[in-house]
C-alpha cells in the first residue's frame, strides 16, 4: 500500500448534533460547526491552490514550506523547532 500525504481537519465544536465530513484533493474534514467546517474548507482549498501555484504536491514540500504555506493561507501551525539536542 503506498503511503499518501494528506491535510486533517478535525473540530469539534458542533453543538447541533450535523455530522460534516468533507473530502477533497489532499484532505479530509470532519466535524465542526458550520462555520469551522467552512473555514476549513476554504482553508484546505487555499492550501492546494498555493501547491498548484509551485507546481508541487504535497507530499513534496518540505517541512519548511509546508509551514510557510499554511501561514500564508492563515492556518495556526506551529512553527517548526530546533532541535535543540545538539
Amino acid at each position: 500500500m503506498k503511503s499518501r500525504s494528506l491535510l486533517l481537519g478535525l473540530g469539534f465544536d458542533a453543538r447541533d448534533r450535523h455530522k460534516r465530513i468533507t473530502r477533497g484533493k489532499n484532505f479530509y474534514i470532519f466535524g465542526g460547526s458550520r462555520g469551522t467546517h467552512q473555514f476549513m474548507q476554504e482553508s484546505c482549498i487555499k492550501f492546494n491552490e498555493e501547491l498548484n501555484k509551485r507546481h508541487k504536491a504535497l507530499g513534496d514540500i518540505s517541512r519548511e514550506e509546508f509551514y510557510n504555506i499554511a501561514h500564508k493561507v492563515g492556518l495556526k501551525a506551529p512553527r517548526q523547532q530546533e532541535d535543540k539536542s545538539e
